[in-house]
């Protein structure tokens, strides 16, 4: 229940904000907004929210981009 009040904004952005963009070629596979969502659930919100940061701070021009999976969750 925590972590999906966590993903909201992102399914927001998704379903209303994204779409004003118009079809944008993302560097990352999965997409930033997939990540994040995954990352909330794998990790919690907290790890997850970080998680997400991370890899949008990433997100530049001089970035390469590629398959960037979110990492296992380690016991």
């Amino acid at each position: 229940m925590f972590a999906f009040i966590f993903t909201l904004p992102i399914r927001f952005y998704r379903k209303f904000i994204s779409p004003m963009f118009g079809q944008s070629k993302c560097r990352f596979e999965p997409t930033c907004s997939h990540y994040g969502i995954e990352a909330i659930r794998i990790h919690g919100a907290f790890k997850g929210i970080a998680l997400l940061i991370w890899r949008i701070l990433r997100c530049h021009p001089f970035c390469k981009g590629g398959f960037d999976p979110v990492p296992i969750k380690k016991k």
